[in-house]
């Protein structure tokens, strides 16, 4: 069962039809972490590729991987304004300061955390969810399950 800011949000951006994906997707990622017990009997027939390992240049891969991070943030704060400007038109009448809005969220919020990917996350017996919570608890201090240490939840400063 999901609860919290990014339940909310994902049931808010819907109400308003402001696409806020990031959000939606980081609550769906959770949906299917939960299912461990089915993604575990699914990866024994459903196969993947059969290599995973990366022969190309390293250097450039990182790049690749830090331009694509700062597009995920601008998105990710883009997709929250859009919201932001939708509730204060339709709703309150508020003047939002997007400026200081993003300075809070900089702080520590859920928003800066992100067809075939279900199909990818179900025939996979182990996610990266703990990734995805690392995240959340650096962003937000949620705590997250080490895969060695299972039962054991910690946070990192």
């Amino acid at each position: 069962m999901q609860k919290g800011t990014g339940k909310w949000t994902a049931i808010s951006s819907l109400d308003l039809g402001i696409p806020v994906t990031l959000i939606g997707e980081s609550v769906f990622a959770r949906c299917l972490s939960s299912l461990k017990d089915e993604r575990v009997t699914a990866s024994k027939s459903l196969k993947g590729p059969s290599t995973t390992k990366y022969e190309g240049d390293r250097k450039e891969m990182v790049e690749h991987i830090r331009q694509a991070l700062y597009a995920s943030k601008i998105i990710s704060y883009a997709q929250g304004f859009m919201l932001l400007r939708e509730v204060a038109k339709g709703y309150m009448q508020l003047t939002l300061n997007y400026g200081s809005i993003a300075l809070m969220w900089r702080g520590g919020c859920i928003i800066r955390s992100t067809a075939f990917a279900f199909y990818d996350g179900y025939r996979s017996g182990s996610l990266p969810a703990n990734l995805i919570q690392a995240q959340r608890d650096y962003f937000g201090a949620h705590t997250y399950e080490l895969l060695s240490k299972l039962g054991q939840f910690i946070h990192t400063n």
